[in-house]
């Protein structure tokens, strides 16, 4: 197990590498010239270019990209990620006060996801062509087809504008108020779970009919195990694999999402910071951004990966 894991973090270096030249040239492409960003925006008529030149060359912006990439690399491996050109703060001070809230937002979303499309899909795939399966696959289609803003913009609607249980937006730290930080994380984890459940919901219910099907099934029943134990001793858990791998993929998805959850909720999260850097062509946020989150993509895939041997004992990692 332990040298799967040696293997795959040393599988990473080269990932992080190719990924953190494409970020960097495609950020130094796309956002522009780094100096008229420092600058708020100002046009080289308006500020002397003899003044622009020599910010450029104090900086060295003014070297060849595979300089200013080596030497931005150089300052990353020992954590280094520059400071904002927006903000008066280091780039991994910001970032560090922002992630947590997305890492909250992701849980919670997995948590609800797994929570509730899981068992659905189980109860859809064992009354089978009922009234229940059919409304249930009904309402995961309605989920995994609504987009994320618009389920946001109806909870809302509903639970703060209208029945008034939720406040509709904002942001309250765990340490200030432990009630108020509940109360408003409670919609947007329902906005960024929404599609995720009716994903699971639809996997869970197709691979639990096919391993339904299956003699082991059959022969539990026949040994006279009760159907919870049948249920979840020998079908769900060899369902889970193919449950699993799809939720690992939509957990990296899910990132997309969180940028439009945390804007309708305004919460503080990495999501808005990446949008708000963008906007404002905060290009060392940005790239910083964008390594946090290949690690944390990462690190799933791994988790992912690990969770085979557990719910398959046949997989074995040496």
């Amino acid at each position: 197990m332990w040298k799967y894991i040696v293997r795959r973090i040393i599988h990473m270096i080269p990932v992080l590498f190719i990924l953190s030249i494409i970020g960097f040239l495609l950020m130094s492409v796309v956002l522009g010239d780094p100096v008229i960003l420092i600058l708020a925006g100002a046009e080289e008529g308006i500020v002397d270019p003899e003044e622009i030149d020599r910010l450029r060359e104090k900086m060295g912006f003014n070297r060849p990209l595979p300089v200013q990439y080596l030497d931005w690399m150089s300052h990353v491996l020992v954590g280094d990620l520059g400071r904002s050109f927006r903000l008066p703060f280091n780039v991994i001070e910001i970032i560090n006060q922002r992630i947590p809230v997305s890492l909250e937002l992701g849980l919670w979303s997995v948590i609800l996801g797994s929570g509730v499309g899981i068992p659905l899909g189980v109860m859809a795939a064992v009354r089978r062509e009922s009234p229940m399966d059919y409304g249930i696959s009904a309402f995961a289609v309605l989920l995994h087809a609504i987009p994320t803003f618009m389920l946001g913009v109806v909870l809302i609607f509903v639970f703060a504008v209208t029945l008034g249980w939720l406040p509709p937006s904002g942001y309250t730290s765990w340490g200030e108020d432990p009630w108020r930080h509940f109360r408003l994380m409670i919609l947007p984890s329902f906005s960024a779970a929404g599609f995720l459940v009716g994903l699971l919901v639809r996997y869970t219910r197709a691979t639990m009919l096919d391993v339904l099907g299956e003699r082991y099934v059959t022969v539990a029943r026949a040994k006279g195990l009760t159907e919870r134990i049948v249920l979840t001793r020998h079908a769900l858990r060899n369902a889970m694999i193919p449950v699993v791998t799809v939720m690992g993929l939509e957990i990296v998805s899910m990132f997309s999402g969180w940028v439009v959850t945390e804007t309708i909720y305004g919460l503080p999260g990495i999501g808005r910071l990446m949008l708000d850097a963008i906007f404002g062509r905060d290009m060392p946020v940005v790239q910083g951004v964008l390594i946090y989150i290949t690690i944390v993509v990462i690190i799933v895939n791994l988790l992912i990966d690990l969770s085979y041997a557990y719910l398959d004992p046949k997989i074995r990692y040496e």
